[in-house]
């Protein structure tokens, strides 16, 4: 059966690189969130860029929602449904972390509006690369968007958050070290997808 895989982390986590590895290896359907469809390619670029607009908190979590019920719509469902995986960099649960928690909104209110947005359609596992900041900040050698550019309060918050979430739901999600060099990273993660879909590890 086809499997929803989701990659959260923080910001400089390595998350998009190890998503895309992942979905090579298993000939996935690789996405992310927000910007996956043109819909949500427009609603990033609200949320994300540097125009001289401003969102705010609540405009920002309904926002990512509404990002995300196009791409469930759009891309997950159709793809789980023709029998192919899916890798998606980021899903409902980055929503709980850095609305629900970084924004302060709170993680239940902000549960409900995603279990919503996905009609219910959480990740089959999600692959949580935990980074420690000072790393993650090295790694962040690009013009930033505006999430990435919030403080380090907001980072350890949502930090946090995500730890929280991972020690919740101990079957959905697997804890990886991400502050180590990439292929080493890649070799854990890979045990554990594999793992999880009875897949030969070698």
């Amino acid at each position: 059966m086809a499997a929803y895989i989701a990659f959260e982390g923080g910001e400089g986590s390595g998350k998009s690189t190890q998503a895309a590895r992942v979905a090579e290896r298993l000939d996935a359907v690789l996405t992310r969130e927000p910007g996956a469809t043109p819909l949500g390619g427009e609603l990033r670029r609200l949320l994300l860029g540097s125009g001289d607009w401003t969102v705010g908190a609540r405009a920002e979590a309904l926002m990512m929602a509404a990002d995300r019920a196009q791409h469930l719509d759009e891309i997950v469902v159709p793809a789980l449904a023709a029998g192919r995986h899916v890798v998606s960099d980021r899903t409902a649960y980055s929503s709980l972390a850095y609305q629900g928690a970084g924004r302060g909104l709170g993680i239940d209110d902000v549960r409900v509006v995603n279990e919503w947005a996905i009609d219910g359609r959480w990740p089959d596992l999600v692959v949580y690369l935990r980074v420690d900041r000072a790393v993650a900040r090295g790694r962040l050698d690009r013009a930033l968007d505006r999430l990435e550019r919030e403080g380090e309060q907001f980072h350890r918050v949502v930090g946090e958050a995500f730890d929280a979430l991972a020690a919740a739901e101990p079957d959905r999600w697997v804890v990886i070290d991400g502050d180590r060099p990439v292929d080493e990273v890649a070799v854990d993660v890979w045990g554990a997808v594999a793992a999880r879909l009875d897949l030969p590890v070698g």
